[in-house]
């Protein structure tokens, strides 16, 4: 963690080429990028986050007023300090090195959204920030 510079609340907006991609199984998911396609990155946590129980930590994420979704850090492989070392291990093992500045995207703390157009999501981190995005 000492590497790390700075913790961002941030919003994955994913894409994937399956109707139902939570049911096409692990290989498929690996296959589509992991569903990844864009983020939304906020700026950096003034607030000390280094001694803070990452796991337990609430994250909210509100649409357009119209919804609230709950998570914590848990819902990343239990907590997202794993999700960083899983990811730096299976690089290191492949001979690639994460470089100063680069963004690590750990994960989502709150189950897949769905969105129409005109919807405003704003993640809530609370003491680490907030982050929104508009669909248009």
């Amino acid at each position: 963690m000492d590497a790390v510079a700075a913790l961002h609340p941030a919003i994955e907006i994913p894409d994937s080429r399956y109707d139902d991609f939570c049911a096409v199984g692990a290989p498929q998911l690996i296959a589509d990028n992991a569903c990844a396609n864009l983020f939304v990155i906020g700026q950096a946590a003034e607030d000390d986050w280094r001694d803070v129980d990452l796991a337990k930590h609430p994250v909210v994420a509100f649409v357009s007023g119209k919804s609230q979704h709950n998570g914590t850090g848990a819902a990343v492989l239990g907590d997202p300090r794993i999700a960083l070392t899983w990811i730096v291990n299976e690089l290191s093992g492949l001979g690639i090195a994460l470089q100063p500045g680069q963004m690590v995207i750990t994960g989502t703390c709150v189950t897949p959204i769905s969105v129409e157009a005109g919807d405003k999501v704003t993640g809530d981190l609370g003491r680490f920030g907030r982050v929104s995005v508009s669909f248009v």
